[in-house]
């Protein structure tokens, strides 16, 4: 008990911080998204700042995981949460200034997504030297709840706001409440990776760093096929996903309260789901847990752009399931990263992987954005449902795929200044 309490406290201290931030940034962003659907009712705009939002992790995510792992991961959250802070207060600035125009909304989402690029992977190996492995796919299934619930409580909580306080206040309840995810971390120590290892990332170059990430990953062939599976399917199902006020909007004949219901349904499927992940902990095989999250996207996206423009209900039903389908797609997929990759690599292949995982997006964003005000969103929706479909039916048919989480890496030496790594298959029972 005493050693579980070790570690809870800590790790909960700074994730609870972290959770109150996001509740803040949630229904700024409610708030900022509806404004630009509101003011504009433009799939090109929105489509657009959802592009420039992709843009850091898509190109700097390699180059910053490998930052990560040369710094101190404290530090760089601290950094990261705090330059997004100073970005919302200058959002605030511009909304009571009456200033506020549309491509001002593309900066604010390219630099908060550049903070993120860093914060993501900080926080992400922090979890790893903070949790015992054993309970890795808890943890992640309990990030999965709560991303659900900060989905439930941030759009009503952004809908709430825009009718109680002009869109500078929202954005200053954002930056109040980013000291909740700063203030721990000044007091709370991280784990950091052993000091040889640091040493020998910092001894070499930051391309060499990036290529050794890069090595790991093309060594780990069902993260291959998983990296390609979800090129194809987000190329098509992210901008989608990015059009769901839209959807709401001009489909289902919804406003800001309807557009509430939608998101509150989504972070209700995946609180539930995530709920469910973290009690049962998934199939034995993590990847079976994954497909069936796949099926389950696929299907419920699918069925959300066949909705009858009168059956907004229905709609939110299937929005809901699909929420709980993210939960078992995303947690297992986390915690099998968490298993595989060793703490010293741990900020150069997520920062990687988070950029290939998202490789594709911006291509399918690009085209919405030029051509989005002349296409049905709902056909959007079904052409990203058979897609998904189709793609996970093709991962089920290759082996390789299907033992995804059985590379285990075995370490590493370094010879004559290059680092040789060595991968192995072993069976997990």
């Amino acid at each position: 008990m005493t050693a579980t309490r070790r570690w809870m406290a800590p790790f909960f201290t700074i994730w609870t911080g972290q959770q109150l931030s996001i509740v803040g940034s949630r229904a700024a962003q409610f708030a900022l998204v509806w404004w630009l659907t509101e003011t504009t009712g433009s799939a090109a705009v929105l489509a657009t700042a959802s592009l420039v939002a992709m843009l850091p992790s898509v190109f700097l995510g390699v180059f910053a995981g490998a930052l990560v792992d040369r710094w101190n991961r404290r530090t760089v959250m601290i950094v990261a949460d705090s330059f997004i802070a100073l970005v919302g207060l200058w959002l605030a600035y511009l909304f009571w200034s009456g200033t506020m125009e549309i491509w001002h909304v593309y900066v604010v989402m390219l630099a908060r997504a550049f903070g993120e690029v860093f914060h993501g992977p900080a926080m992400a190996a922090s979890t790893t030297l903070m949790v015992p492995e054993k309970h890795y796919t808890r943890v992640s299934g309990l990030n999965q709840t709560i991303h659900g619930l900060l989905n439930l409580v941030g759009a009503p909580l952004g809908a709430l706001l825009l009718a109680l306080l002009p869109l500078h206040g929202v954005m200053l309840v954002d930056v109040a409440t980013a000291a909740f995810a700063v203030i721990p971390l000044l007091f709370v120590a991280i784990p950091q990776p052993e000091r040889q290892h640091v040493e020998r990332v910092k001894a070499r170059s930051m391309l060499t760093n990036a290529k050794e990430g890069l090595r790991f990953v093309l060594h780990w062939p069902g993260m291959l096929i998983l990296l390609g599976a979800a090129s194809v399917v987000k190329i098509v199902l992210m901008p989608a996903f990015s059009m769901s006020p839209l959807l709401v909007r001009l489909h289902f004949g919804g406003e800001a309260p309807q557009y509430a219901m939608f998101s509150f349904a989504v972070g209700l499927g995946m609180f539930l789901g995530g709920l469910t992940l973290s009690a049962w902990g998934g199939f034995r095989k993590k990847v079976n847990t994954i497909l069936l999250g796949l099926i389950g996207v696929g299907a419920f996206t699918l069925l959300l752009g066949l909705a009858p423009s009168n059956a907004f209900v229905l709609g939110t039903g299937f929005v809901f399931l699909l929420g709980a389908s993210i939960s078992f797609t995303d947690a297992p997929i986390a915690a099998i990263m968490q298993t595989t990759v060793p703490p010293e690599m741990q900020g150069r292949v997520f920062g990687l992987l988070g950029g290939l995982f998202s490789f594709t997006t911006p291509i399918g964003l690009g085209v919405l954005a030029l051509i989005g005000d002349r296409i049905a969103i709902p056909l959007l929706y079904q052409v990203a449902g058979m897609l998904c479909l189709a793609v996970t039916a093709s991962c089920c048919a290759i082996p390789a795929f299907r033992k995804l989480e059985e590379h285990k890496f075995n370490g590493a030496r370094h010879e004559e200044g290059t680092l040789q790594t060595h991968l192995s298959t072993t069976v997990v029972d």
